[in-house]
């Protein structure tokens, strides 16, 4: 596995051009206009208006269009080309998306509660393939993703990564181990196999596509030989939430969720297997302050207590670097 070490999280790297203000640029920057143009704020990072309208068009750099005309806050700018260049060393915020995961919600409510004021740690559910495409995007920081067994995610999780042409930038840590399978709506018997439950032609709150749990769902009947068109779909769903609410409300009888979601609820829950959880990132932000804090809260011993109380986890390699491109991508 290729190594960071040698990482440089100083670049700023947008199409594999390195963007820099000149000194004169940055002593000039106190008599700027708020608001630059095109022609501004091309000499003020030293590169071609082009590179400008490219940057501006895939919102990768902070601008509006007014009258056809593209004007970039110098504030914005200035705090954009910081975190950049720095790899978000000094940034004092943290964007998760991905995975729906109970424990990952709590942790970061706990994290943000002891950094009060002085940062901010955000968690948005998507779907894991949402969460790529926000990451890819850079519209959030880092994202939880987990796709199929646990004994295969180190060649699925990599392989669906390359999907997306910027993963030649991104690394995989591991954050945990987790179990999968039914949460069961109130009075459904949970002494009862997958297959049982399926056969009874029980009704399912599917996830939407795009969702790792989903997919371990469609998994699961494929190896239990259950076509996926016998199953009766009562709902669609995208978070856990979303899943448990649905089974209360007799629109489903089973819902593919985590142990832990099912613990959260207070449903039945029918073990099927269990899948790895990982952090997508960008190279440089592995050395943030906050997502570095993160991973130390993964092996902390209040989150095992946590984790416990929750069930259906495990943490044998919390915070390992899983994957990590090479040259050839």
């Amino acid at each position: 596995m290729p190594s960071l070490a040698g990482a440089d999280p100083a670049a700023l790297i947008h199409g594999g051009a390195r963007v820099a203000p000149s000194s004169k640029s940055a002593s000039d920057a106190s008599h700027a206009p708020r608001f630059l143009s095109v022609r501004e704020v091309a000499e003020y990072l030293q590169v071609n208006e082009k590179k400008v309208y490219a940057l501006a068009a895939e919102g990768k750099i902070p601008g509006t269009k007014i009258t056809g005309k593209w004007l970039f806050p110098r504030d914005l700018v200035d705090q954009w080309l910081t975190r950049s260049s720095h790899g978000g060393v000094f940034t004092d915020r943290l964007v998760i998306a991905g995975a729906d995961d109970a424990l990952t919600a709590r942790l970061v409510s706990v994290l943000c509660t002891r950094m009060d004021a002085r940062a901010l740690i955000a968690y948005t559910p998507t779907g894991t393939r949402l969460g790529l495409s926000l990451l890819a995007a850079e519209r959030c920081d880092a994202t939880l993703l987990h796709w199929g067994l646990v004994d295969e995610s180190e060649l699925r999780h990599p392989a669906l990564i390359r999907s997306f042409a910027e993963h030649a930038r991104w690394v995989l840590v591991r954050a945990f181990r987790r179990e999968q399978g039914l949460m069961l709506a109130p009075g459904v018997d949970a002494q009862q196999s997958f297959e049982q439950l399926l056969h009874r032609g029980l009704r399912v709150a599917a996830r939407a596509p795009g969702s790792g749990t989903g997919r371990f769902f469609d998994e699961t009947l494929a190896r239990a030989g259950v076509a996926r068109e016998r199953v009766a779909v009562g709902a669609e769903v995208h978070t856990d939430r979303e899943a448990a609410e649905a089974l209360r409300r007799g629109e489903a009888q089973l819902a593919p969720a985590s142990r832990a979601a099912a613990t959260e609820a207070g449903l039945g829950f029918v073990a099927v297997g269990w899948e790895a959880v990982d952090l997508a990132l960008a190279r440089g932000l592995y050395f943030r302050t906050l997502l570095q804090s993160l991973l130390d809260a993964l092996k902390a011993d209040d989150t095992f207590l946590l984790a416990e109380r929750l069930g259906g986890y495990d943490f044998p390699d919390s915070g390992r670097l899983v994957w990590a491109a090479d040259e050839r991508g």
